[in-house]
């Protein structure tokens, strides 16, 4: 492609790898992982189990995942001078940051250059796993002059996370909630973060690199960070008496609406539909959240206003109000999103790396024709 190609702002709709790990259909509103329906993978699986058939592209043995959850539940903790790197960060920092800068320093704990070898990618990819939501846990207490609370290996991998955030026994429905939640999260085809992965992973460096880049991608309120903003949108209209004013404002103002929307879904986000069956299972154990009933009123207004262009709700419009239910802080649930969404970030790196090239885009160059040097003496 010349310089003089057309413009494609974003890549939008550019094939820029193949990838058998998941397709989104976006007229119907469907998601698959590896062939597998998101609703059947979030009423039937683990977190575990998604994690093994996305790496690996099929749903494991008994034996095979009993060796894989094994293996998470080994690696959970964190070196000593991990966690003294984060306490020396600052406690007003971003999660998200911290999250990044972690993982960039357990790249140097745990060495990860023989990129092409099965067994440093197994590795690298059950530490990744295990070891980030150790990350976000630890993080989430520290800031507040709390201890870091040790993993258990007898929990599962969701179970465990909520330990370590609260070193309460969690209870079974927030469980299922959380790992269901990881679940949704953990893919979504050619993503802006996966893209990054992608990208980073093309130049062969390790996958610690790899993460650390795409965390940074979804870090971004466009991306992962838009889940916390549509709480300060429930917050901001108050009730449902309210949405038709605050909203219908934003509308005719044409603001976005943060959590509405998809640039592929044209009907609701099929995650969404599954967070908002999560969100009333939840509210019937731990109890009720106001905003639950504004942000079903948002819809609804949403809906009639914006249906017929394809806007409807998506996977971060009901997920804040489910992460806020589960004890957790607003600005951790992207990690969460991250905390998830590493599986598919390593599955897309392992694929990339079979028959890698190295990604180089071209530009439409907009600058001025080739001209002559002057000395600063003849400048004008």
């Amino acid at each position: 492609m010349s310089e003089s190609a057309p413009l494609v702002r974003g890549l939008e709709g550019i094939p820029c790898a193949e990838s058998a790990i998941s397709r989104i259909n976006g007229t119907e509103g469907k998601l698959f992982y590896r062939g597998y329906s998101i609703e059947d993978l979030a009423d039937n699986c683990t977190f575990e189990e998604t994690a093994y058939l996305l790496l690996y592209g099929d749903l494991p043995t008994a034996d095979q995942l009993a060796e894989f959850d094994n293996e998470l539940r080994h690696h959970r903790r964190l070196k000593y001078r991990i966690v003294d790197v984060i306490k020396l960060l600052p406690e007003n920092g971003h999660p998200m940051d911290i999250l990044q800068a972690g993982i960039a320093a357990m790249g140097m704990f745990y060495p990860a250059k023989a990129i092409h070898d099965p067994q440093v990618q197994r590795s690298a990819c059950i530490k990744l796993i295990a070891k980030m939501p150790t990350l976000v846990a630890a993080f989430a207490r520290l800031r507040h002059g709390d201890d870091a609370i040790r993993p258990r290996d007898d929990l599962s991998h969701a179970a465990n996370f909520l330990w370590m955030l609260h070193e309460v026994e969690p209870d079974p429905v927030a469980t299922r909630v959380m790992d269901a939640s990881l679940i949704l999260h953990a893919e979504h085809t050619m993503n802006a973060s996966t893209f990054s992965a992608r990208v980073v992973g093309s130049t062969l460096a390790d996958p610690y690199a790899v993460i650390s880049s795409a965390i940074g991608t979804l870090s971004g309120p466009l991306h992962g960070g838009a889940n916390e903003a549509v709480l300060d949108l429930l917050d901001e209209i108050g009730g449902p008496e309210n949405v038709d004013e605050v909203v219908g404002g934003k509308i005719e103002r044409k603001d976005k609406i943060m959590g509405l929307g998809h640039r592929v879904y044209k009907t609701k986000d099929p995650r969404a539909k599954i967070l908002q069956k999560l969100a009333k299972e939840l509210f019937q154990t731990l109890g009720a959240d106001d905003r639950y009933e504004t942000a079903r009123a948002v819809e609804a207004y949403a809906t009639e206003r914006l249906g017929h262009k394809g806007i409807y709700p998506n996977v971060d419009f009901y997920s804040g109000i489910v992460y806020s239910k589960l004890g957790v802080q607003t600005d951790s649930f992207t990690p969460i999103f991250a905390m998830a969404r590493v599986a598919g970030w390593l599955a897309h790196w392992l694929s990339q790396l079979e028959g890698n090239r190295i990604f180089r885009p071209t530009q439409v160059y907009t600058g001025v024709e080739p001209r002559q040097y002057m000395p600063v003496s003849d400048r004008g």
